[in-house]
């Protein structure tokens, strides 16, 4: 029988012996792609560290329950969006204000973000995509700054994917209305 990579990699994790050089392996394979998904949800830098290590320690914690009904990667994605959520949530809760509001700020604090690398027009395309609904950002984010299939964030966000398919051409067109109304 033939045994991929990450099907190795999730018995390692699954085993005793193996799971810390197993998580060691995982962590430096999706450590980066994880981080950017997380960045472009939460948009800080120091917010989306946190989110990082606490989704790895969920993965850390959740591995042996995996059952492997999706692809590892999918099962961490979906951690990694749910954390990601989870702090946009406890913010707005703690600062008394809304989800939107919570993305405003973030996107406000940007400009001062050391770690953004962006221009004037990575900053305006961030405060359109600030403005659609939450599911429309998750799907619009995979799919233009991640480029992920359809099919893979059917399997993160446990969407069929034609509502995913129709969901980011109704975020493009919202994003290019924003981008052209001046």
């Amino acid at each position: 029988m033939f045994v991929t990579n990450e099907e190795l990699l999730l018995q390692n994790l699954q085993s005793k012996t193996h799971k810390e050089q197993a998580f060691r392996q995982l962590i430096a394979l999706y450590k980066e792609r994880l981080y950017w998904h997380i960045r472009n949800i939460v948009k800080s830098h120091d917010d989306a560290d946190d989110v990082l290590q606490n989704t790895f320690i969920k993965i850390f914690k959740g591995i042996d329950k995996f059952k492997g009904d999706s692809k590892l990667y999918s099962w961490m994605y979906r951690i990694a969006t749910n954390e990601s959520i989870t702090l946009i949530n406890k913010n707005a809760k703690r600062l008394q204000i809304t989800n939107e509001e919570v993305q405003q700020l973030a996107i406000n604090n940007l400009k001062s973000d050391t770690y953004f690398e962006g221009d004037a027009i990575q900053l305006q395309l961030q405060k359109a995509i600030a403005t659609l609904p939450e599911k429309q950002q998750l799907v619009f984010n995979m799919k233009y700054f991640q480029d992920l299939k359809y099919k893979e964030m059917s399997e993160i966000l446990e969407t069929s994917e034609g509502a995913l398919k129709a969901s980011y051409h109704i975020a493009v067109k919202k994003i290019e209305s924003y981008l052209t109304k001046d």
